[in-house]
């Protein structure tokens, strides 16, 4: 049978997104400038680790994006 629930993530890439979530403006997306800079001041990760978090969270399905902006997907914190 297959799962509809995603893979869990590492705590690292857990808090990075909830950082990322704390970090939304009121539009609801973040440049991925803004997102590195967050990252990098929150979480004390370099580029290329932010960089690899963000593709990460991308690829497991719990960010998106939408003419160059990342957005949350459906976002509830654990």
């Amino acid at each position: 049978m297959i799962s509809n629930r995603r893979s869990p993530l590492t705590p690292l890439a857990q808090e990075s997104l909830e950082t990322l979530a704390s970090a939304l403006p009121s539009d609801g997306e973040l440049t991925y400038e803004q997102a590195y800079a967050t990252l990098k001041d929150r979480e004390e990760l370099a580029q290329p680790a932010a960089e690899d978090i963000i593709e990460r969270l991308y690829m497991r399905g719990h960010i998106y994006e939408v003419e160059g902006k990342i957005r949350l997907t459906d976002y509830r914190p654990e």
